[in-house]
């Protein structure tokens, strides 16, 4: 009976540890409740409703029509109007879209002149002069997005076209930009750099304040000149260099093992990923100063790192995702390196291109180290 009660007492003092321990109560309940909202509700690997962009070159109702058909799966949203194909070109380095619709000039003229397509017209006999009706460019970058894109490729127009199900040319020619072989090892390597350095800032920063607190160096640093501000900025530049070193090994050898394509200049590239990284030291930072002992600053960090990881774009397109989730996924700054990353990497995107996650990027690492500066001298006080 005696080993049961001390086994009871251990069970006790557990308990009375853990109900004391809110954060520790907390992640228990929060950790399995994101997780399941994540999979259940945010995931979404049957793609809708992709931004893309529309080059009406012929502006007639059969191109307006067509506009309307594709529209019509779902798959795609027309979001943006340009008058050529360059400014479409643009706006998919950019970002701005994920895909062009280009409807040549002589569209009526290639409906005519196909004998699986045409219109029960007298001259709608000659196969060889069958050509697809209109044109995909896409952002080939996005594995998934790009295989939704092409499913569009031999859409059947039977209804509003009268098309016979058996139409031997694609109704839409469809070419894929920047990963024209759809190779799952381009889309996953720059986004990689993205979720490593994710895990390893937020988790080195996460318990620097909590580290001195349990090392008894508090009273020692402040007994010292050394400002708050200063001690955040001294606490995280050791980190940029061993991301920086990151970023170095995850690209090089995804460019020599994997055949990775770096189309991008090293200036464009080091800006983004030196932002990516104070603004994750940063909220490593803020944590630091929120979590009571490591254990705590390790489930918070948690709390972060996996809706960072599931909702920033790298395992499941951000376009499939509902609104309101994109909504939160814009506040990681994850999300906002997956796209300038990918964009420096593959697309060659310049810093001009991406300055609207630059920008918020740099807002968020300022306010970061603003509210971890101002939470440490709460804690002094």
């Amino acid at each position: 009976m005696k080993p049961l009660r001390r086994i009871t007492a251990v069970l006790k003092k557990e308990l009375l540890q853990l109900r004391r321990d809110r954060m520790t109560f907390a992640m228990v309940v929060m950790i399995p409740l994101i997780q399941l909202l994540l999979f259940g509700y945010a995931i979404n690997t049957n793609i809708r409703h992709i931004p893309v962009g529309i080059v009406d070159q012929a502006d007639s109702s059969l191109s307006r029509t067509l506009a309307q058909i594709v529209q019509a799966t779902q798959v795609v949203t027309i979001t943006e109007v340009f008058s050529t194909p360059e400014e479409a070109e643009q706006a998919i380095t950019e970002s701005t879209v994920r895909a062009a619709f280009i409807i040549p000039p002589d569209v009526d003229d290639r409906l005519a002149r196909s004998p699986s397509i045409g219109l029960g017209l007298p001259n709608a006999t000659n196969q060889t002069s069958s050509r697809p009706l209109a044109h995909w460019i896409v952002d080939g970058s996005d594995t998934m997005v790009a295989s939704a894109i092409k499913s569009l490729r031999s859409m059947p127009l039977i209804e509003l076209l009268r098309q016979p199900p058996n139409r031997q040319v694609p109704t839409f020619e469809v070419t894929l930009y920047f990963n024209p072989e759809q190779r799952s090892a381009v889309n996953i390597v720059p986004g990689l750099v993205g979720v490593i350095l994710t895990m390893t800032m937020i988790l080195f920063t996460s318990a620097a304040i909590v580290r001195e607190r349990e090392r008894g160096n508090m009273e020692m640093l402040i007994n010292t000149p050394v400002k708050s501000i200063e001690l955040m900025i001294g606490k995280i530049i050791p980190y940029i260099f061993l991301g920086l070193l990151q970023v170095a090994i995850i690209l090089g050898l995804g460019h020599f093992l994997f055949d990775v394509p770096i189309n991008g200049g090293m200036i464009p590239l080091l800006v983004v990923t030196l932002l990516f990284i104070i603004a994750s030291l940063s909220l490593g930072l803020v944590i630091s100063t929120l979590a009571q002992n490591q254990l705590q600053s390790m489930q918070m960090t948690i709390f972060v790192l996996l809706p960072s990881i599931l909702m920033s774009g790298f395992m499941f397109p951000f376009d499939g995702m509902p609104k309101p989730v994109q909504v939160i996924a814009q506040v990681l700054p994850a999300t906002h390196f997956m796209d300038m990353i990918r964009g420096v990497v593959l697309r060659d995107a310049t810093l001009y291109a991406l300055r609207g996650d630059i920008l918020w990027m740099i807002g968020f690492a300022v306010l970061g180290m603003l509210a971890a500066t101002l939470r440490f001298k709460k804690r002094l006080g």
